[in-house]
């Protein structure tokens, strides 16, 4: 994962970039856990405000494949069909793995 090149489309330096990737992996995490929660309570009011919290951060910062799930968890939200998100918050922890390991190696 290129942070240098993300940083650099959105104007900052590699350094600058890395700490906005610190405060998005601890807010990702935290927007996971309540999409989880939301689901297994079967609550997808909550499930459409958690992914749609996460669908922004992660766009903004270029992770587009997490804002993509998150999207795709936030229409199954506000459409009420909460119905086997294990698959979506599956490849959400994926992906934010992915980046941890990018950021902390």
């Amino acid at each position: 994962m290129n942070f240098k090149a993300l940083g650099s489309n959105l104007g900052l330096e590699e350094d600058e970039f890395m700490e906005l990737v610190e405060l998005f992996i601890k807010t990702a995490d935290d927007d996971i856990q309540k999409i989880k929660t939301a689901w297994a309570h079967g609550n997808a009011e909550k499930v459409a405000e958690a992914a749609h919290s996460l669908k922004g951060s992660s766009g903004n910062l270029g992770f587009l494949n997490i804002s993509e799930v998150a999207r795709d968890a936030e229409k199954r939200g506000k459409e009420n069909d909460i119905n086997n998100l294990d698959r979506l918050t599956d490849s959400l922890e994926q992906m934010l793995s992915e980046i941890k390991e990018c950021a902390c190696p």
